[in-house]
């Protein structure tokens, strides 16, 4: 990874401008570092700006405000989030056009196209791609090479599409078990583990073509608040920090991991005036780039949410305080107008400022070498995606058997009375669930079902009728599978407790964070699937049948009752 990490834009190179030719651009043929510093040093303001602004667009396709900011601005990153990709050749075609567009200005800088797919239930990149099993089930498994394969058969194929910075890995630590924001992207609670598991993964990353981005520095593990909507904070003291926040950054750092993205948390204990890590200097220079000796890219978490507007006190402040804290790419969710006061504002900073303007041109400068070092590597993914490819290419089809395997090696008793349930023509089961390859996983092995389908987003008044109807539709029924993925799941769980005591055999499959199944050990058989992944399901069934002997460790602490 160094060879994509290392830059010079610490270093003021002292190169005269003039021995250069005045059509230079980001294919000539210039020692990285040297190139880097000539385009920089030759942008107008605007052109320092726009590179190390990203966006994200709303539609299917990129907008003409976003074209716009693109062919006028030489806009440097560009965003893909969920909510314009159920398409994947369309995703493909807008990723090829941007860069094209981005081709036509006069340095032809190629840009950085981000996208979440983490594994598990953060999956940005929808349409085809595989839904795996994620980090907490990588954890349970805990093996470092299958943290690798993952990551290489999730980032081989966004790489197809022309994706080429993924914000995974996520190695906050799941401290608070309360927590819904990190839950199961978490590889587990152990900081050592979340380093290797993340190194591993970081690397997997980089042998698909795709840059990782460590995530969220400096730790959004310890609070169950949502950095969307609020500003967390957490109450962790200087020795918890380093020992505990700070270890999987140390591991991922130390095998230069070439960016991070810096996190809307605070932690009073350690900065009193409570200041978000993404827009505090203290967190990214004190602590990121000279404690911890980390040169590659410093990016922000999205600036849309509240987590720093409401610190900031506006959008503008908050882009500049970005700045001002070293951010080297600050993301905006949605594309900004053409003059909204995060540019003009700032552009009058950058005008009037001279040590403001500096660390723009720096942070421009260290986007510029970064990308020279990707893009001027064989192993890149494709500036022009070849649609034509993407249906053989996506989903992976290697990966696809990888990811049931390695949802095999996951699987965690919790308890396992009357394990395992082999099949029998004279014993019906009933299945509830909302997930279609929970039924068709276990009806491989279990010819006489019942169905129970609930709605994955089951509300308050779906979650009563079944607490008042399972007993009847259970009454013909031997065994009761039932999975638990949120609140009213685990309700409707917990009334089946007198059937139980009516003979029943009850089995519950926790598919998301085994913390809301930690009370249901009155059921004969509690299994952890930790995802809802198609293969998570598939195994869990092949699992309870008999058919695989699950080796997990559950990756985080039981608490104490």
């Amino acid at each position: 990874m160094s060879t994509i990490s290392h830059n010079s834009a610490d270093v003021d190179l002292n190169l005269d401008l003039s021995k250069y030719p005045d059509d230079i651009n980001f294919w000539s043929d210039y020692p990285n570092a040297e190139l880097a510093y000539v385009i920089a040093k030759r942008m107008t303001d605007e052109e320092l700006y726009s590179q190390i602004l990203m966006f994200g667009w709303a539609g299917a396709e990129p907008s003409d405000l976003l074209n716009s900011w693109v062919l006028e601005r030489g806009l440097g990153s560009v965003k893909v989030f969920g909510w314009n990709t159920d398409n994947t050749i369309l995703v493909a075609k807008s990723i090829a056009a941007l860069q094209k567009k981005a081709q036509t200005r006069r340095f032809k800088i190629p840009l950085f196209v981000a996208t979440d797919q983490e594994g598990g239930w953060i999956r940005h990149v929808k349409g085809s791609t595989s839904i795996t099993p994620g980090n907490l089930s990588i954890g349970a498994g805990g093996y470092p090479i299958d943290s690798y394969w993952s990551a290489f058969y999730i980032c081989r194929e966004i790489a197809a599409l022309g994706i080429n910075l993924n914000f995974a890995p996520t190695v906050d630590l799941f401290t608070d078990q309360k927590s819904t924001i990190i839950g199961t992207r978490s590889f587990g609670e152990d900081p050592q583990k979340a380093g290797l598991l993340g190194v591993a993964f970081a690397a997997g990353s980089m042998d698909a073509g795709i840059i990782p981005t460590a995530k969220h520095f400096p730790g959004h593990g310890d609070t169950e608040n949502d950095s969307h909507v609020y500003l967390p904070s957490i109450q962790a003291d200087l020795e918890t920090f380093e020992n505990r926040e700070l270890v999987p950054f140390k591991y991922l750092i130390n095998a230069d991991i070439p960016a991070i993205m810096s996190g809307h948390l605070s932690f009073p204990k350690i900065r009193e005036n409570g200041e978000p890590a993404s827009l505090s200097e203290f967190f990214l220079q004190e602590i990121l780039r000279k404690q911890l000796g980390y040169k590659g890219l410093i990016i922000t978490d999205d600036m849309m949410m509240n987590g720093d507007t409401l610190y900031a006190g506006s959008l503008k402040n908050a882009f500049r305080m970005a700045i001002d804290a070293g951010n080297d790419i600050v993301i905006s969710s949605t594309t900004a107008q053409l003059d909204e006061p995060l540019w003009t504002s700032n552009l009058e900073r950058m005008r009037t400022n001279p040590e403001f303007r500096a660390k723009v041109e720096r942070a421009a400068r260290r986007v510029i070498e970064i990308k020279l070092n990707y893009f001027k590597n064989s192993q890149s993914a494709p500036l022009y995606p070849d649609v034509n490819k993407i249906a053989e290419l996506v989903p992976d089809r290697e990966g696809q058997k990888f990811f049931f395997d390695q949802a095999c090696r996951s699987i965690t008793f919790y308890k396992a009375d009357g394990y395992p349930f082999v099949p029998s023509e004279n014993k019906k089961v009933l299945l509830a669930g909302s997930e279609p390859s929970f039924f068709s996983g276990m009806k491989k092995y279990y010819p006489l079902t019942a169905d129970v389908r609930i709605s994955y987003n089951v509300g308050p008044n779906e979650t009563q009728y079944w607490i008042d109807n399972m007993p009847s539709v259970a009454a013909t029924c031997d065994t009761i599978f039932i999975c638990v993925w949120d609140k009213n799941s685990y309700k409707i769980a917990e009334s089946l407790k007198p059937l139980k005591e009516r003979g029943k055999q009850i089995v519950v499959f926790s598919i998301m964070s085994p913390v809301l199944s930690f009370n249901l050990d009155w059921a004969d058989t509690v299994l952890f699937g930790y995802s809802y992944s198609p293969f998570s399901l598939e195994a869990m069934a092949a699992v309870i049948s008999g058919q695989v002997n699950p080796e997990g460790v559950l990756p985080i602490t039981i608490p104490k009752k």
